[in-house]
């Protein structure tokens, strides 16, 4: 017996929103790398010597610098994509014109995901303006785009944010993010349901009996199709987000042009290491959680 669809939608918005816990708790100190190295590509050799850099600055706290906006994205963004992305699963079957509840293909789960990733982009652009604003604050001082000695915590941010301004000033870069998300999840869900599917025709058995670590590596795989794709797009996003709080506020296509411009195609790359290595497992622990917490719900629920 199918559930509810308002009992379905609310245990999709949880297994999203504890998906996106475990993702943050496995990959932040990754992703705070990844947010030095593209808007300061020149202040740093690599992804090592960001790495020890940063903990030799600032000791480990430094590498969850933005943890809660971080916390507070994910799970927002997590809780509101696999929501969205059941009821576009819907959305399909309806423009397919197949049965309530029947199987979808890869493919049309790809189409499903990336139409749920616009409203998912509504959820997260906020927090991650200012999740990278503190993680590259220090960056942003030593080079003299702000004052030094400013205390960063997210509240600071927050109200820096409203009085330059205004609550609209949270969704600078939500072009950018909306651009990233689309073709972007359409490779995420792609790759994930593509490589599930693999496994279980290899063993011999449906998708969801795959097992632990193949669950795992198909989530990493996803996101390591997700970025590969959008990485450019990404480096734009976050240098909106951090350079707006020096007062900078040129568009998408102004600084995707200027970075080519002035410092090559690479420097749309840059920070990528870190994110291949923490897609793996953020990735994974975020599909884990994600599947064996809706299985559990729908158990619970008595489906």
């Amino acid at each position: 017996m199918a559930p509810h669809p308002v009992i379905q939608a609310i245990i999709d918005f949880s297994a999203g929103a504890i998906g996106g816990t475990a993702c943050v708790l496995s990959g932040q100190p990754f992703d705070t790398t990844k947010v030095k190295m593209q808007t300061f590509p020149t202040m740093y050799r690599g992804f090592i010597h960001c790495f020890v850099s940063t903990f030799r600055q600032v000791g480990i706290r430094g590498l969850y610098k933005g943890s809660t906006p971080a916390l507070i994205a994910n799970i927002s963004e997590n809780a509101v994509l696999f929501l969205s992305y059941g009821l576009c699963q819907d959305v399909v079957r309806f423009v397919s014109r197949m049965d309530k509840g029947a199987e979808l293909s890869d493919l049309q789960k790809a189409s499903a995901g990336s139409l749920a990733s616009i409203f998912s982009s509504m959820a997260i652009c906020p927090t991650e303006l200012v999740k990278c604003r503190l993680q590259a604050m220090h960056e942003m001082e030593a080079s003299g785009r702000i004052a030094s000695g400013q205390r960063s915590t997210v509240w600071t941010v927050v109200k820096t944010v409203l009085k330059a301004n205004g609550p609209l000033g949270f969704y600078q870069g939500l072009t950018s993010t909306m651009v990233r998300e689309i073709p972007g999840y359409f490779c995420f869900f792609g790759a994930y349901e593509l490589s599930r599917s693999t496994f279980a025709k290899y063993m011999g058995t449906h998708k969801d009996g795959i097992g632990i670590l193949p669950l795992m590596f198909s989530g990493g795989f996803g996101g390591a199709c997700l970025w590969l794709v959008v990485y450019p797009i990404d480096c734009v996003k976050s240098r909106i987000q951090v350079y707006s709080l020096a007062g900078r506020q040129e568009g998408f296509m102004k600084n995707f042009m200027g970075i080519l411009r002035n410092e090559g195609f690479t420097a749309l790359y840059s920070g990528l290491t870190p994110t291949m290595i923490r897609t793996f497992p953020a990735n994974g622990a975020l599909f884990l959680a994600y599947e064996f917490s809706r299985k559990l719900m729908m158990e619970r629920a008595g489906f």
